[in-house]
């Protein structure tokens, strides 16, 4: 395989590795919002007193939920968040690294096509 190829190929793999750190690291935002949203929550929980009554939406309407259920539901969906977070943070480490030797690849690649060319530069003068 010449060594254009190898590099095409290559760069369009980097490409491909750059996109899906970007789709990880947007991933990663999102459950960081979704972390934030309901640590919010959950600090609102813990200033309500026995009379407050907590509504839960289920499509148009709001529907009574005993608090404890409530406070329970939020907790599970905290650690949800944080297994899912940490999920995506192994992820974003595993793509990182591809696409840094990926990176490495290219530039060799790169440097192997330019001692070539001045060698045959030398060659023909």
């Amino acid at each position: 395989m010449s060594l254009a190829i190898k590099l095409q190929t290559a760069s369009a793999e980097y490409q491909k590795l750059d996109l899906d750190l970007s789709n990880v690291v947007e991933a990663r935002q999102r459950l960081e919002a979704q972390l934030s949203e309901n640590e919010l929550v959950k600090k609102e929980f813990s200033t309500l007193t026995s009379e407050n009554i907590i509504y839960k939406q289920i499509g148009p309407a709001l529907v009574k939920q005993d608090p404890a259920e409530a406070k329970a539901h939020v907790d599970t969906r905290l650690d949800f968040i944080r297994s899912e977070i940490k999920r995506v943070e192994e992820q974003l480490k595993n793509v990182g690294a591809a696409a840094e030797k990926k990176k490495v690849e290219i530039v060799n690649i790169q440097a192997t096509i330019q001692q070539q060319a001045q060698q045959g530069a030398a060659e023909a003068s």
